[in-house]
């Protein structure tokens, strides 16, 4: 009887400490570098008035990919990271469209989810349910 007990035992033992062997996946899709970031800035949506969408274009990331940043012209920490041809919405400019705040759907989400087609009646701080981040200009194809 305790033979019987006992494989099953050690086999759920062995699974359980291989399990643990595993790293967790990072919350987002690309991990920290260089430590967490100097400053975090929010997209705002919103920013060409109420009778337009809350996002300005759809564009594609261009081939090769680019990462997602905290803020524009903070490269300390990459956000996450993007593979070409992935489709972003471009809704903010900065520092003479040398970056661009950008929402973008998580893998496996659909996309008519982020909500920035739709206009706001106000610019605010883009709040989900889609991810938001900063990429540098020259990294996407617009109106792609």
């Amino acid at each position: 009887m305790k033979q019987r007990l006992a494989i099953p035992l050690a086999a759920t033992l062995i699974l359980s400490l291989a399990a643990c062997s595993q790293p967790a996946p990072p919350t987002e899709n690309a991990p920290v570098v260089n430590g967490e970031p100097l400053a975090t800035r929010a997209v705002m949506v919103g920013t060409e008035g109420p009778s337009l969408p809350a996002c300005s274009s759809i564009s594609r990331v261009k081939a090769g990919g680019t990462d997602v940043y905290w803020a524009p012209g903070e490269t300390r920490a990459v956000k996450a990271k993007l593979a070409g041809g992935v489709r972003v919405s471009l809704c903010e400019a900065a520092e003479n469209d040398a970056w661009f705040g950008v929402v973008f759907d998580a893998p496996g989400t659909d996309p008519d989810m982020c909500g920035v087609g739709k206009s706001v009646p106000n610019a605010r701080e883009y709040q989900g349910p889609c991810r938001w981040g900063w990429i540098k200009g020259g990294t996407v194809q617009l109106g792609g």
